[in-house]
């Protein structure tokens, strides 16, 4: 059911993302163990049609945030507003929560380095425990529940940096990056139309079935050779003179889930080294403290995480055979 479900979503999406399979197959690996994802590129890239087209496919309630200097908190989490019945004179009023855009299933928060810390920060709650806090009141979000933000890493002027502790509630960071010739042919092609081709996506799944799919996934098996693998790798982040902080448990967690995601979508119920290997990259890299030294000689985390890849020897691990999902 997994793979039929992932290849679902996946054929929907490359209608008008073409080229980035891959790309989008971690997307969907995030999305069905309850992850957030941070899309971190160059402008034009794709990263906002990315998440409109995955709005589309998935029978999710959407909205979308716009994030600049002036957004307040109040303008994502909602207000309470005074409300009295104009034709009832007893009617003393009382105040009446309007809900803000961040209590939907599908959150697209675009350009979230442009909103003010303060804003950010509306943001942490919702996405670490599923809930927020409005009037001291506790209001929990709608399941599932899944944010995808997109951020511009090469522009700085009149942009916020996002503290660490919001970038580790983000399960995977991604680049979509340039697409090859071939697929960009293809783009221009599809571009002879007066509506962008994302209008016409239709919905391929079911809020039910992405639900019951993250249930499914917590009972993928991590046999001990690989986890001690996984918790290796961790280890050595936390080892390596280039970092001033290695991944904290709730990366090595991420790393965990992410990867029984990632091996369901490919129709395994077990993990074997190459998930592990996969899916540590987009899950380590926004979660790395780098030293000043390495960040005055350019080392960027990409690099240090090959690094730690190419030095802990993964183990070597078969299965006779697959159960379908």
């Amino acid at each position: 059911m997994v793979l039929e479900l992932g290849n679902r979503i996946c054929e929907n999406i490359e209608k008008v993302i073409i080229g980035k399979r891959e790309e989008i197959r971690l997307c969907i690996a995030a999305l069905l163990c309850g992850g957030h994802i941070l899309l971190e590129d160059v402008p034009g890239t794709g990263k906002t049609i990315l998440a409109r087209a995955f709005a589309a496919s998935l029978g999710l309630s959407f909205a979308r945030i716009q994030c600049t200097p002036d957004l307040l908190p109040a303008d994502i989490l909602g207000v309470s507003v005074w409300r009295a019945d104009p034709k009832n004179p007893a009617d003393e009023g009382r105040f009446v929560y309007r809900p803000g855009p961040v209590v939907n299933q599908f959150i697209l928060v675009d350009e979230i380095n442009r909103a003010t810390p303060r804003t950010q920060s509306a943001l942490l709650e919702a996405m670490a425990e599923g809930q927020i806090s409005v009037d001291g009141n506790r209001l929990a979000l709608p399941e599932p529940f899944f944010v995808m933000a997109t951020e511009n890493p090469v522009e700085y002027e009149g942009t916020f940096p996002l503290p660490e502790a919001q970038k580790d509630r983000f399960l995977l960071s991604l680049g979509i990056g340039y697409p090859d010739r071939e697929s960009e042919a293809l783009m221009l092609e599809n571009q002879r139309r007066i509506t962008h081709p994302v209008t016409d996506l239709k919905q391929v799944v079911s809020a039910e079935d992405v639900l019951s799919i993250q249930e499914s996934i917590t009972k993928v098996h991590v046999k001990p050779p690989v986890r001690e693998y996984l918790l290796s790798l961790v280890e050595a982040t936390r080892q390596d003179p280039g970092l001033r902080a290695g991944i904290s448990p709730r990366g090595s967690l991420a790393l965990y889930r992410a990867s029984q995601a990632l091996a369901a979508v490919r129709n395994r119920d077990y993990v074997i080294p190459e998930d592990i290997k996969e899916m540590a990259p987009p899950v380590f890299r926004q979660r790395l403290l780098l030293s000043p030294e390495a960040l005055v000689r350019g080392v960027s985390p990409d690099r240090i995480i090959s690094s730690v890849l190419d030095r802990v020897p993964a183990p070597e691990y078969r299965e006779s055979s697959t159960r379908s999902r």
